[in-house]
């Protein structure tokens, strides 16, 4: 825990450098806050001196758990000490929705805050982008720690191919091309007219799919076909598995282009871009090329939970708002740093209904489910299926909830959903041109708890509710 404290003030130490940079007044809130999360970690660190370096499964998801709370916490308080978001639930919120790469915002006004803050929440969404135990899964070794139990609790519900022996050792190879796909995005969007500032904090959002712009308006702002189309592709990579990446640029072609999970997500964002496209088309005065990239960059954020926005697509016909939620519920790939049910968990649940059909018709034949030609053992099978029910009745809990706190039927929907799902934009008054200022402390209280449980794959959370799981072993 002390070990994810320092990479937090490393962070900071960064946010001070651009503070530093521009010569702006949130220099004295970064300093004030390295401070406290150096003095914090080098405690913890203290306190863990010459204890084991063994984790056990329950050790594993209380550190995964209580490390996003605790950096959440900690992360915070720039906004709050500087002024800029002096209310603590809205400085938390906006800091949990950036380690969560949910990028769901309460400022009004993104413009007025200075670069070292900006820097700051594009920065949380990267580093939470692919989790940051999974960041310090490629430093562990350094300390005698092994990292398969933390990995384990930070990707829960995922089954990955052995890429190496070691977890630190494939962190170290998937962090590698993360910072690589960043690299080229930056260096492309300043290619487009971006500023270099704009360009870094932009690469980070399409990166880590994490959806927080420099502008109130988003990519809109920047009205520019070339921009929203390097986004979109690289939306699209970042919205893969990262170890079908690795195995790509190992150059093992075969793996990666005969994934299941990689065809359907690429069919189905072809399908939905395809069908919003028509629909724009003739419902909109967007010529085809206009229409095909609104429809193309807004399916890829919300498919990869990026969140970016080109347009309000509230402004679209209802039937395309149905489609962009359905898109929303299932996410892209698991393995990568997007949010949602997944692909595999959909493809899974596909092939198990079409089994259902089957056995109707041959009620003695052994059906198997098969993934990539492999099957899927029983438990991986009623953890999908205990994962989407657990899933949907969470989502119908929580609109429950909201709309008994006074929020909308249409906005508590879309805020779910877009919460749990770690989207960004909802719909409604919560859509990519508002804010999520508006909505009662407790609901964003309530967003931010589905937030962490939809970036931790539910159980990893929900265990701790558990009473078994704190008893004795």
């Amino acid at each position: 825990m002390g070990l994810l404290v320092l990479v937090e003030t490393v962070m900071l130490i960064c946010c001070i450098g651009v503070s530093l940079l521009y010569q702006e007044d949130d220099l004295i809130s970064f300093t004030i806050t390295t401070a406290i999360t150096l003095v914090i970690g080098l405690g913890l660190l203290l306190a863990g001196r010459g204890s084991g370096n063994q984790f056990n499964k329950r050790d594993s998801i209380i550190i995964v758990s209580f490390s996003w709370i605790i950096v959440s916490a900690l992360g915070m308080l720039p906004f709050y000490i500087s002024g800029y978001i002096p209310d603590i639930t809205n400085a938390f919120f906006e800091t949990i929705s950036g380690f969560t790469s949910t990028g769901s915002t309460i400022l009004d006004d993104i413009e007025s805050l200075p670069h070292g803050l900006l820097f700051w929440r594009s920065m949380t969404q990267w580093i939470g982008g692919l989790g940051i135990v999974f960041f310090t899964l490629a430093v562990l070794p350094v300390f005698g720690v092994g990292g398969v139990q933390l990995f384990a609790a930070e990707a829960s519900g995922f089954t990955y191919d052995k890429v190496h022996p070691r977890i630190g050792t494939t962190a170290k190879w998937i962090w590698s091309i993360y910072s690589g796909l960043t690299i080229i995005v930056a260096i492309l969007l300043w290619l487009g007219g971006m500023n270099v500032f704009d360009s870094i904090c932009h690469a980070f959002a399409t990166a880590g799919t994490g959806g927080y712009s420099t502008k109130q308006t988003s990519i809109e702002f920047y009205n520019s076909p070339y921009i929203e189309y390097v986004i979109s592709i690289f939306m699209t990579i970042s919205g893969m598995n990262f170890i079908l990446l690795l195995f790509f640029v190992n150059g093992k072609f075969k793996k990666f282009f005969q994934d299941t999970e990689l065809k359907w997500y690429l069919i189905s964002i072809f399908t939905f871009t395809t069908i919003i496209t028509l629909g724009l088309y003739k419902t909109t005065p967007m010529g085809v090329e206009e229409a095909f990239r609104k429809a193309f960059f807004q399916v890829t954020s919300l498919h990869t939970s990026t969140g970016l926005a080109t347009t309000d697509y509230m402004t679209w016909s209802p039937f395309l708002w149905a489609l962009l939620l359905i898109i929303m519920i299932i996410g892209a790939c698991a393995g990568s740093t997007s949010g949602g049910i997944k692909c595999i968990r959909v493809v899974m649940l596909a092939k198990i209904a079409n089994n259902e059909f089957k056995r109707m018709i041959h009620p003695n034949a052994v059906l198997p489910v098969r993934i990539n030609k492999r099957v899927a053992p029983p438990t991986i099978v009623s953890s999908v299926l205990a994962f989407i029910f657990v899933y949907l009745v969470i989502i119908i809990i929580s609109c429950l909830i909201l709309i008994a706190l006074g929020v909308g039927f249409e906005e508590s929907i879309g805020t779910v959903i877009s919460s749990i799902g770690n989207m960004g934009p909802g719909v409604g008054s919560t859509g990519p041109a508002y804010s999520w200022n508006a909505l009662p402390d407790i609901a964003k209280w309530l967003c931010a708890f589905l937030m962490l449980i939809g970036r931790l794959e539910l159980f990893t959370i929900l265990i701790l509710f558990s009473p078994g799981f704190w008893r004795k072993r």
